[in-house]
């Protein structure tokens, strides 16, 4: 992925890594719980063709630093502050994946710097039940990061036996099971706890829900439930795709972000 390396410094103190490229309304992605920036890397030209595109590494992995104790709102904080870096002489489009949808939402309603917003089947306390966080975990700490990961893209994504073989065949950029290692323990409790419905409540912003027809029940309950709450909500489904459409269908997805933004 070609772009400029930069950070910011989010309300803690931690240091919050960037990759910006390419001209035009500035952009923010937010990554899910297993990515990094480089995790966008099948939109990335698309998107750099018609925004400038920033995407961050969301804190404990990649580029950017890590401040413990570690509390959910202080990744809200991080969000807000790369997007008022950004914001320049106005508000900024944001788009935030999984995790990183949740992470966005939170930031909305903490008043972030934000034109629109595009929320791509955020998490929450339904995606991670007890017993699953229980047995992934403890994978976790035993020192099998691989197995919890395929347990989350099993039984909480709904990814097919082929689909997973294809993204384990897939080169990447960046050890996905480091970062596994390092924020599952922390990130699925988070989830359990978080209120998505009273985080939409105190959004002002134009949001997308963005929803595959093929996404995991969790992701169409949440759905349904966000946009109940939210006041201004647009449903793009996207057919035939499920939560990893970014990758799967990158040209359909930023086709959809380009209708909401422009």
């Amino acid at each position: 992925m070609d772009g400029r390396r930069h950070s910011v410094t989010s309300a803690d103190g931690t240091a919050i890594g960037l990759l910006t490229a390419g001209n035009g309304p500035p952009l923010l992605l937010v990554h899910g719980g297993m990515g990094q920036i480089e995790s966008w890397q099948s939109l990335w030209d698309t998107l750099a063709a018609r925004w400038q595109v920033t995407a961050m590494d969301r804190r404990g992995r990649g580029t950017s630093g890590d401040t413990p104790p570690y509390d959910i709102a202080r990744e809200f904080e991080d969000v807000a502050a790369v997007a008022a870096s950004l914001a320049g002489g106005g508000p900024v489009d944001v788009l935030g994946h999984s995790f990183g949808a949740t992470c966005a939402l939170g930031a909305a309603a903490d008043g972030a710097p934000m034109r629109r917003l595009a929320l791509y089947e955020p998490p929450g306390p339904q995606t991670v039940p007890r017993d699953w966080r229980d047995r992934a975990l403890a994978m976790v700490a035993a020192g099998r990061p691989g197995a919890a990961m395929m347990s989350f893209l099993t039984e909480g994504v709904g990814l097919s036996a082929a689909r997973i073989e294809e993204l384990r065949n897939a080169p990447r950029a960046y050890d996905v099971l480091a970062v596994v290692s390092a924020t599952m323990p922390r990130e699925a409790p988070a989830l359990a706890d978080v209120d998505l419905k009273a985080l939409a409540a105190g959004v002002q912003v134009p949001v997308l829900l963005i929803l595959g027809t093929d996404s995991p029940a969790w992701a169409k309950d949440i759905t349904a439930e966000l946009a109940a709450v939210l006041p201004q909500t647009t449903l793009a489904v996207l057919d035939g795709q499920g939560h990893d459409a970014a990758d799967a269908a990158p040209a359909v997805l930023a086709g959809r972000l380009e209708e909401f933004f422009s």
